[in-house]
């Protein structure tokens, strides 16, 4: 099994695929198969798929430090630089996806494109008095249950759900002028009914000079894992939004919708002498694009 040894840790990773590095981060308590068993094997048909397990999760022991997102942050950087690679697009959810707001803030020369799921800017995480927004029961004996058969201490669970759940807790989350700082494509993405509520989500894609949102019909924080229309939703972002261009060359619209059986993520772009509308459209049959170029 693949470790890299960075900034004291024993870091676990895996490959998969082969094209444009993308590196998957993934949520609080869980590990890569738990997280991404559904969405990463279609990841790996186009990109050279760079999964990550973070400090004290799955086959990544703790080690004596705070567990904090810019060591996380940093941990993943170290990784790229372990593997010789300069820059990399980077899906995060939840607990990843703060850690790829870290990411996207503090090491922006490292990222292309990023696809941030399930995390709050702010960390109000104001759907948490909801409970039927909540990972449930079986949710959590799938965390300790992946944890058991994977970590070097199996026994460890309940010390490392206490950590992590403390820097959540006491996360203050970044500020506005941070967000309007970051200069690359970044794809907010939640459920309808996730514990981060769609107006915060619609707030920070503001922000982002770059932003889109998407919004995953019938779809709860846990369920954004699982979902089917996970993998596609991310692969038309990063097919339709270009990189290495300013804000002043590419103005783009993100609308996302469900209508029946669909999910409809149109994308209007704007580059110079062109604009262009393309809308993708998930169903049963799989992912339809259509691309008309508006003079």
């Amino acid at each position: 099994m693949p470790y890299a040894d960075v900034n004291g840790l024993h870091l676990y990773y895996e490959e998969h695929g082969e094209g444009t590095p993308l590196v998957l981060v993934h949520g609080g308590l869980m590990t890569i198969d738990l997280n991404f068993g559904i969405a990463l094997p279609a990841l790996a048909e186009h990109h050279r798929v760079i999964a990550v397990e973070l400090q004290g999760h799955g086959h990544t022991a703790d080690i004596d430090r705070p567990p904090t997102f810019p060591d996380f942050a940093a941990d993943v950087v170290a990784l790229l630089d372990h593997l010789g690679i300069e820059r990399a697009d980077v899906v995060g959810f939840s607990l990843g996806g703060l850690t790829g707001y870290e990411l996207v803030i503090s090491h922006a020369d490292r990222v292309r494109r990023a696809v941030l799921a399930s995390a709050d800017h702010r960390n109000d995480r104001a759907g948490e008095v909801d409970p039927a927004r909540l990972p449930t029961e079986d949710d959590f004996q799938a965390m300790r249950d992946a944890y058991v058969a994977t970590a070097p201490e199996p026994s460890a669970f309940d010390a490392v759900a206490e950590k992590t759940v403390g820097l959540v807790h006491s996360f203050a989350g970044w500020t506005d002028d941070q967000l309007r700082g970051v200069q690359l494509p970044v794809l907010i993405l939640v459920g309808d009914t996730d514990f981060i509520h769609i107006e915060d989500a619609a707030e920070a894609m503001r922000l982002l000079p770059q932003g889109q949102l998407a919004v995953l019909p019938g779809t709860t924080h846990m369920g954004v894992s699982r979902s089917t229309l996970l993998a596609p939703v991310i692969e038309a972002f990063l097919r339709v939004t270009p990189h290495g261009l300013s804000r002043s060359q590419v103005q783009k619209r993100v609308r996302t919708t469900a209508i029946g059986g669909e999910l409809r993520f149109c994308h209007l772009e704007e580059i110079p002498g062109k604009r262009r509308s393309v809308e993708y459209i998930l169903d049963a049959f799989g992912l339809l694009a259509r691309s008309i170029d508006l003079r």
